[in-house]
């Protein structure tokens, strides 16, 4: 997989956390948000910035946005990622759209009508885990939960012996083989962001997006991975 031009919309902990992660996988990132209390440009050293609202159709033209591989909408606000969602597909053609949900209720709207490619509800993802549903059930209408163009998702559930647990997640993120980014961590209290500050235990699940040559080396860092086609490790 090569270097992405990736757009996110929504500078808060969530959108932070997805631009870290990308931007450090080698990615070209762009956090655009209006609030100038989110902008934290020393923070986060290897991301763009755009001050501006990003429902604004001067602002997506401005950021040249029909020249990125991938919008996230990732603001706390489902009808900002709605309208960021319309906008990038419509009006700028980007090929692939995924747009966080933050309430439950409105998960009916984000679909193709919207321009949204793939849309991610934490509360019902949150529910699937719980009750063991597997991805590809979770999300029907997509026949599996998709991954970034070129990228795979895969994880894995840290067990006693591995050489991450009790260890902060930055020693995981700083000991992956390139190609691959976590994303997401998954515990006894749902799914969260990445946080390089954070501990991590034993029964924790680790989601990365990987590319298909990194899977190898990853299953040789962490053990079985689940992925497309695999089996779980445990």
């Amino acid at each position: 997989m090569g270097e992405m031009r990736i757009a996110i919309a929504g500078a808060g902990s969530v959108g932070r956390s997805i631009a870290t992660e990308l931007a450090g996988s080698g990615h070209e990132v762009l956090l655009i948000d209006r609030d100038t209390r989110a902008i934290g440009v020393d923070d986060l050293p290897q991301v763009e910035w755009l001050l501006a609202d990003a429902c604004e159709l001067a602002t997506l033209e401005d950021a040249r946005l029909g020249d990125f591989d991938v919008v996230v909408a990732a603001s706390s606000d489902d009808k900002v990622n709605l309208v960021v969602s319309l906008l990038a597909k419509t009006e700028f053609g980007v090929d692939r759209v995924i747009a966080r949900i933050n309430d439950p209720d409105n998960e009916w709207l984000f679909n193709d009508s919207w321009g949204v490619d793939l849309a991610v509800s934490p509360p019902r993802l949150i529910a699937d885990l719980v009750e063991g549903v597997p991805a590809e059930e979770a999300y029907p209408e997509e026949g599996a939960l998709p991954p970034l163009p070129g990228a795979e998702i895969a994880e894995s559930v840290l067990h006693a012996q591995s050489p991450f647990v009790s260890g902060l997640e930055s020693e995981l993120t700083s000991a992956l083989p390139e190609g691959v980014a976590l994303v997401a961590v998954v515990g006894p209290g749902g799914v969260r962001p990445p946080d390089p500050g954070r501990t991590l235990s034993v029964g924790n699940t680790v989601v990365f997006l990987a590319e298909p040559d990194a899977l190898g080396p990853l299953e040789e860092l962490l053990g079985p991975v689940d992925g497309p086609g695999g089996d779980a490790g445990s």
